[in-house]
């Protein structure tokens, strides 16, 4: 009779635990990836547009038919105003773009000083690059131009993974977190004749005249 009683005793705790394991089972929950949000998105574009003066430290890498090369970046932005330093490009020299809308000039190094109305005419003129310097003041912050239609991916984060725009496809392969500012680290531009590969290594973020970060 105490041996039923304990092999019934047994048989209801194994039952029990069964039980319960099976419970748990159901009750845990799978690991979920983070979904692109376009509420996020706005509100991030709307956060990194205030960062109207900056200063970024880099590499950039062209390649242009069968010519290809890799120069240093220094990018300095005041509101319209830019100051662009490329050391090294396609051995081409030391080559500098300053200006703002509709005064602009190059020079190069052991060629001269050249002016035009846009550093798209200027780049097209003088190294026979075709690329849209005026959208890559916003793309390389991770937004798109304003004013020109374009189409979009989101990452898990709600940022620009992929960008569609004047006849552009912009690549955003890594974000690093600058003073609370997600900012592209990694950047590759393809049209049909010119890709444009540019590294982020270091940010100098300023709103309103005062330094926010210098971040490597």
């Amino acid at each position: 009779m105490v041996f039923s009683y304990l092999r019934s005793t047994l048989i209801v705790s194994l039952m029990l635990l069964m039980t319960g394991c099976g419970l748990f089972t159901t009750k845990e929950k799978p690991q979920t990836i983070g979904q692109p949000d376009e509420k996020l998105w706005q509100q991030h574009q709307i956060k990194i547009a205030e960062l109207t003066t900056w200063q970024v430290d880099g590499k950039v890498g062209i390649k242009a038919g069968k010519e290809s090369g890799s120069a240093t970046l220094f990018w300095l932005q005041q509101f319209d105003y830019y100051d662009i330093r490329l050391a090294g490009p396609l051995g081409r020299g030391a080559t500098r773009i300053v200006g703002k809308k509709g005064d602009v000039t190059i020079e190069i190094s052991g060629q001269g000083r050249y002016n035009a109305a846009t550093p798209e005419e200027l780049l097209q003129q003088q190294l026979g690059w075709n690329i849209p310097v005026s959208n890559l003041i916003w793309w390389i912050k991770g937004l798109p131009a304003p004013d020109t239609p374009y189409n979009h991916t989101l990452n898990t984060d709600s940022r620009l993974q992929e960008l569609k725009q004047a006849g552009w496809t912009i690549e955003y392969r890594d974000y690093q977190n600058h003073a609370g500012y997600w900012l592209p680290e990694r950047i590759i531009a393809n049209s049909q004749d010119i890709r444009v590969t540019l590294v982020t290594k270091q940010w100098t973020l300023r709103k309103m005249g005062k330094e926010i970060a210098s971040i490597n």
